[in-house]
């Protein structure tokens, strides 16, 4: 099945010197129809934000005709960290990301990312897996009330000791054991992890709820075209799998920082020879 553009998502992360409006004209500008969100300053803080503020933030998306198909807050950097050693800051955590679905709801997204968290690399990692999956376990119940799905994505080795590669991410789903828990890929840990769509595809099968589709060389989340990973492979794979959900093109890199739609455009552009 071929992949169609309504499923290639733009992300705001890349136009952070830039305000909110720039980054919503730009979508629609250049032709994206789906954006995910990065729920930080400067176009949005939740927690500095009134209700009046969310209406605003939710109209704003709407008028530009553009529908929030994830949601990302940020995590794995402090003061958010669902796996922490010090229980306070652990539960500070879960109390902030129990507020963000609530605003992911309320977005009308019907997902919000998850990282697992770290522990200390110098304590035995069961401490800290025991810590993530209780912490999952509350956020994926949480979720269940709000009509969101929790998407967990495995991060590099020089991020997390926990859920790295697709034997980690499998081993959490099934040991939280949520219907509203279920798994994702990006295309860069998952090269670093000697990994493959394919291979997502076939062990998550239904579990397998979003995806990241950047380029790299293999470090940084490319503009595609920028990196040395095989895109023409990627879409065959994921066009064989028959996968129907959103990818999101996250640019991370700071080389985009000046001036982000050159690298949005030519992303979307090197994908628009595979839209069905």
């Amino acid at each position: 099945m071929k992949i169609q553009k309504r499923q290639i998502a733009g992300m705001n992360l890349v136009y952070k010197f830039y305000s909110f409006d720039y980054f919503l004209d730009a979508m629609e500008r250049l032709g994206y129809e789906s954006i995910e969100i990065l729920p930080n300053a400067p176009h949005f803080y939740v927690p500095d934000l009134s209700s009046g503020d969310m209406a605003a933030i939710r109209q704003k998306i709407a008028d530009h005709h553009l529908k929030v198909i994830c949601y990302t807050p940020d995590q794995c950097s402090y003061p958010v960290n669902i796996s922490y050693h010090s229980e306070v800051a652990r539960r500070r955590s879960i109390q902030s990301l129990t507020r963000q679905i609530e605003v992911c709801s309320y977005l009308g997204s019907g997902q919000m990312l998850l990282t697992s968290g770290y522990g200390y690399f110098d304590e035995p990692k069961e401490h800290a897996w025991e810590r993530m999956i209780d912490s999952l376990g509350q956020l994926s119940r949480k979720a269940e009330r709000e009509g969101v799905v929790l998407v967990l994505e495995p991060i590099r080795t020089d991020e997390t000791n926990l859920v790295t590669n697709l034997p980690a991410l499998k081993k959490a789903i099934l040991e939280v054991g949520s219907p509203n828990l279920k798994g994702m890929l990006d295309t860069s840990p998952m090269y670093y992890a000697g990994e493959s769509i394919a291979q997502y595809a076939r062990e998550l099968g239904d579990d397998l709820w979003h995806i990241h589709l950047i380029d790299g060389r293999p470090a940084g989340h490319l503009a595609w075209g920028d990196g040395i990973f095989p895109l023409e492979q990627y879409i065959r794979e994921i066009e064989e799998s028959g996968y129907e959900r959103y990818m999101t093109i996250e640019l991370t890199s700071a080389e985009y920082y000046n001036d982000p739609n050159p690298a949005m455009e030519q992303s979307m552009n090197a994908l628009r020879p595979y839209f069905g």
